[in-house]
C-alpha cells in the first residue's frame, strides 16, 4: 500500500505503472511459452543455403529478444551449410527477427518514432511511452533499416507496375481531376556527401543536397464559392536525393499508380524550374501544366522594383497593374510592356532584369488563371510546399542535423510511406513474406 499511497490518497500514476509492469512481465513470460515451439522442431522442407547446398543441424541456441512486453528468451535450431559453412535459423526468419533482437513490434514503433522526431527524442519516448529501452543507435538503425525495406520494396512495385502497362493494363482508380506537383529543397549533409559538389556557399562549395519530392492529389468536389477542395486522405509522396531524370521517372510512376491513364484530366502544378519543366513536357505531356500563381506573382513583383528601382511608386504602380493582368492571364502582355519600358529607358536590362523577363516568357503559356480558375482548377502548388516542409524539413533540416546519403534517404522513403498511408501495406506485405518452416501438425 506504501507504493500506491501518499499521505493516505491514492497515488494514481504509480497504481498504473506497477499494473503495467506486473502485466508486461506477465504477457512476456506468456510470449516465452507461445514462442516454445516456433524455432524448434520437424521442418516442413529440408533446410537449403542460398548456394542450393542442403544444411544440416547444430543443435539450438537462446536468443533475447526485445518485444513490446519486455525482454523474452527464444530458443530455435541452428542449421549449417554443408558446402559454404554459413549459418541460418529458420524460427528467426518465421517471427521476422532474422539478425536483429528485436521484435516486428518494436521494430514498427521504433520506426514510427524515428519518423517524426530525432533518433535521441525517439529513444526517449519510446522509454517513456512504452517502456522499450533502445539506445540512440538502436532506433537510427531500425528506421533506416526499415526506410531501405520500402525503397527496395517501391522500386520492385515500380519495374511490375511498368510491364503491367506495357501490357496495357489500367492502374489505379478513376478520378475526375489528377493533380501531379513536384519539387526540391536542401538537407544539411556530412562532409563527405557533398565533398567536391558546387554549392551556393560563398567559397563555391555546398553544404546541402537536394531532396526533389513529388506528390499526387486528386479533387472532386468545390466549396460554396465555387473553389476547388482537394479530397482527403488521397496525397501521396515520393522522393529521394537523386538527379532531374531519376525524379522525374519516380514522380511518373507514382502517378501510374494513382490511376494517370484513368482520370478524366490531370494537372501539372510547378514553380517554372527549369529541370520541373523539363520533366513534366517529358512525362505529362498530356497535362495542362500550370506555374503556381504565387511564384508568377513574386517575379512580376520582382521586376517591377528592378525596373523602377529608383522609383518606390512607380513600381508599385505597375507591381499592381501587372499583378491584375497575370490574374487575368495576361502574361504575354507584361513581358511586352517591361520590354518596352527598357527600350524605353535607354538602356540595356541588367542580368536579374532579363532573368525576371525571360521566366515571363518562357512560361507565359502556362499562365492562363483566368480559365484555370474557370475550369475549377487550383493554381498553387501550396501542397508541395507544405511538403517540403513537413515530410522533409520538418524532419531532416533541424538545428545541428547533418546526414549521410543512405541516411537521408532512407528517412524521406520512410516519412513519405507513413505520410502516404502506406506504412500499413508495407508492413502487411513485409509480415507476408515470412516463410513458414515447421511441419503441419
Amino acid at each position: 500500500m506504501a507504493v500506491v499511497q501518499r499521505e493516505g490518497q491514492v497515488d494514481l500514476e504509480a497504481v498504473e505503472n506497477a499494473l503495467r509492469c506486473a502485466l508486461l512481465q506477465a504477457g512476456a513470460r506468456l510470449l516465452e511459452t507461445l514462442l516454445e515451439g516456433v524455432g524448434v522442431g520437424r521442418r516442413a522442407q529440408p533446410v537449403r543455403c542460398r548456394c542450393g547446398a542442403l544444411m544440416e543441424s547444430r543443435g539450438c541456441k537462446t536468443k533475447t529478444l526485445v518485444t513490446v512486453l519486455g525482454e523474452v528468451r527464444f530458443t530455435r535450431s541452428l542449421f549449417q551449410c554443408t558446402r559454404c559453412g554459413k549459418t541460418r535459423f529458420p524460427g528467426d526468419e518465421e517471427l521476422g527477427v532474422a539478425d536483429t533482437s528485436r521484435s516486428p513490434g518494436v521494430q514498427r514503433l521504433a520506426a514510427r518514432f524515428a519518423s517524426k522526431e530525432p533518433f535521441e527524442a525517439a529513444a526517449d519516448d519510446l522509454r517513456e511511452a512504452a517502456g522499450i529501452a533502445l539506445s540512440v543507435k538502436d532506433v537510427e538503425r531500425i528506421a533506416e533499416r526499415l526506410g531501405e525495406e520500402i525503397r527496395d520494396d517501391e522500386n520492385i512495385a515500380r519495374k511490375e507496375q511498368r510491364l503491367q502497362v506495357e501490357a496495357g493494363d489500367l492502374i489505379g482508380v478513376p478520378a475526375d481531376t489528377l493533380y501531379v506537383e513536384f519539387d526540391g529543397t536542401g538537407i544539411p549533409m556530412v562532409p563527405a556527401a557533398v565533398k567536391d559538389r558546387p554549392g551556393k556557399q560563398p567559397d563555391g562549395t555546398a553544404k546541402t543536397r537536394e531532396a526533389k519530392l513529388g506528390c499526387v492529389f486528386t479533387q472532386t468536389a468545390f466549396d460554396a464559392d465555387g473553389r476547388p477542395i482537394r479530397d482527403d486522405a488521397t496525397t501521396s509522396f515520393v522522393g529521394q536525393i537523386e538527379d532531374a531524370d531519376a525524379c522525374g521517372r519516380r514522380i511518373y510512376d507514382e502517378a501510374v499508380r494513382r490511376g494517370l491513364y484513368r482520370a478524366k484530366r490531370v494537372v501539372v502544378i510547378t514553380d517554372g524550374a527549369e529541370w520541373i519543366r523539363n520533366q513534366a513536357a517529358l512525362h505529362f505531356s498530356q497535362a495542362t501544366h500550370i506555374i503556381d500563381f504565387y511564384h508568377a506573382r513574386e517575379h512580376v513583383a520582382r521586376l517591377a522594383k528592378l525596373l523602377f528601382e529608383d522609383h518606390p511608386s512607380q513600381a508599385h504602380a505597375y507591381d499592381k497593374r501587372w499583378g491584375d493582368l497575370l490574374k487575368e492571364g495576361r502574361a504575354d502582355e507584361i513581358v511586352l510592356e517591361a520590354r518596352t519600358l527598357v527600350a524605353d529607358l535607354h538602356r540595356n536590362p541588367d542580368k536579374d532584369t532579363e532573368n525576371e523577363i525571360g521566366y515571363l516568357d518562357k512560361n507565359r503559356e502556362r499562365m492562363h488563371y483566368d480559365q484555370y480558375r474557370a475550369q475549377g482548377l487550383f493554381v498553387g502548388s501550396g501542397v508541395i510546399e507544405a511538403g517540403c516542409r513537413h515530410v522533409i524539413g520538418q524532419r531532416l533540416k533541424q538545428s545541428g542535423m547533418f546526414w549521410s546519403e543512405r541516411g537521408a534517404n532512407n528517412i524521406v522513403s520512410l516519412r513519405c510511406c507513413i505520410l502516404s498511408n502506406r506504412f500499413e501495406d508495407f508492413w502487411t506485405n513485409r509480415a507476408a513474406k515470412r516463410p513458414i518452416t515447421r511441419a503441419a501438425a
